[in-house]
């Protein structure tokens, strides 16, 4: 009789694990179970419904750089399974993928359907059962393996266990692991948007900035990327990227704090005035606040000017050593009040779950369970946009899968 291995979950690392295990172990039976009524939901949706799949970039080093949480663990398992090995997978089943300028690999067709279809199509060819309402309560393990207490429906008995049942917003998410002697790191938001209710910029809504640096008061590091003004606040991957490196504090914040915005990145205070300094010497005549400069949209260089107290009739001649300090400041360290966040789209991604020091990066099996393993977001995992979250999703489940009969 083959062996029965049950992944729970069915988004991308559950649909990965189970074909995983299937390609490298032949005639093993595979059930997905989901809870939920609907499969890959997050693929679905991720990248405006296009499916961001992964990143261009290959080297597992620096692909692991992009993970705030599980860098380290990452960049060993990425040895196994990394960027080109996933898209080399997608191809080999027809996809054809594309990598943007910013990295962001798709599927040419710009359509999530297309690996959604894609990993149907292989879950039908290697006959992997999925249940849907199908939620686990409990874990229990037997001496042949385990015990699955599905609410409102009977016991199921498997060999194997994959978990990849995604992040929670709440701990009580993790409920049905507390048979398996794991621990919980509580779960919090990543990826997320600011709200900032005063900001000078709301009516600018649409408006971004490609050059962007963003700094928390009183927190240390800074990252760089297009910010985009939003009625509510800001958006965009410099943004994104701040909430993911500071999640835990900026919870711990409440999110409430300061956030500095350097709209001319990379120049610093010393180039940005020297630049100042000889743009005038140079058009003393011109009008300042109707000649952006520095790649600054017309619309954001006129509110940093009236921010300024730069009029429309000021000329560089005539401005103030004040007001172009002012301006420098402006520019460099927009000071913006935040109070609250907003999901990034329909993508909610959370850091915390399981630790990853209690799980083997070469099998990604349990240190604490054996015959029990992790993929996925339900690991203390998370990456900044550009298709990391993905690639993470794929190598972990990659790896469960394969590992789960050896």
């Amino acid at each position: 009789m083959s062996s029965h291995i049950v992944v729970i979950g069915a988004g991308a690392a559950g649909y990965f694990a189970a074909l995983s295990c299937a390609e490298h172990h032949p005639g093993t039976r595979v059930t997905i179970l989901e809870k939920n009524d609907k499969i890959l939901s997050k693929v679905k949706v991720s990248g405006g419904g296009r499916c961001n799949v992964t990143n261009a970039t290959t080297n597992p080093t620096d692909v692991a750089r992009n993970y705030p949480r599980g860098e380290k663990f990452l960049k060993k398992a990425f040895q196994q399974f990394c960027t080109q090995d996933t898209v080399d997978w997608f191809q080999q089943r027809g996809v054809s993928l594309k990598a943007e300028e910013d990295g962001r690999i798709f599927p040419v067709s710009n359509e999530s359907q297309t690996i959604i279809d894609c990993l149907l199509k292989e879950a039908d060819k290697h006959q992997i059962k999925t249940q849907l309402k199908s939620e686990v309560s409990s874990i229990q393990k037997t001496e042949k393996g385990f015990l699955l207490y599905i609410k409102n429906q009977e016991t199921i008995k498997a060999d194997k266990v994959i978990i990849c049942s995604g992040g929670s917003p709440k701990e009580n998410g993790y409920a049905f692991l507390n048979t398996t002697e794991h621990t919980i790191i509580p779960p919090v938001p990543s990826l997320f948007t600011f709200n900032i209710p005063a900001s000078p910029f709301k009516d600018l809504m649409g408006v971004s900035d490609q050059d962007a640096d963003v700094k928390v008061a009183g927190l240390k590091g800074n990252y760089s990327g297009a910010a985009l003004i939003t009625h509510w606040g800001l958006s965009g991957p410099a943004i994104l990227k701040t909430s993911a490196w500071h999640a835990r504090e900026l919870f711990e914040k409440n999110y409430h704090f300061q956030a500095l915005v350097n709209w001319v990145s990379p120049r610093t205070e010393t180039a940005l005035a020297e630049e100042l300094q000889q743009y005038s010497t140079q058009h003393p005549k011109q009008i300042i606040i109707g000649n952006p400069l520095f790649g600054v949209s017309r619309r954001l260089w006129e509110r940093l000017c009236e921010l300024s107290d730069i009029n429309e009739t000021l000329r560089w001649c005539d401005v103030s050593r004040h007001k172009t300090n002012q301006l420098t400041e402006h520019l460099l360290r927009q000071p913006l009040e935040v109070k609250g966040k907003t999901t990034f789209k329909e993508e909610f991604v959370t850091c915390g779950g399981i630790p990853l020091s209690e799980i083997s990066v070469d099998t990604m099996e349990s240190k604490k369970c054996k015959g029990l393993f992790f993929a996925g977001e339900v690991l203390d995992i998370d990456g900044i946009t550009g298709g990391y979250n993905f690639q993470s999703a794929w190598t972990t489940g990659w790896i469960a899968g394969k590992n789960s009969l050896l």
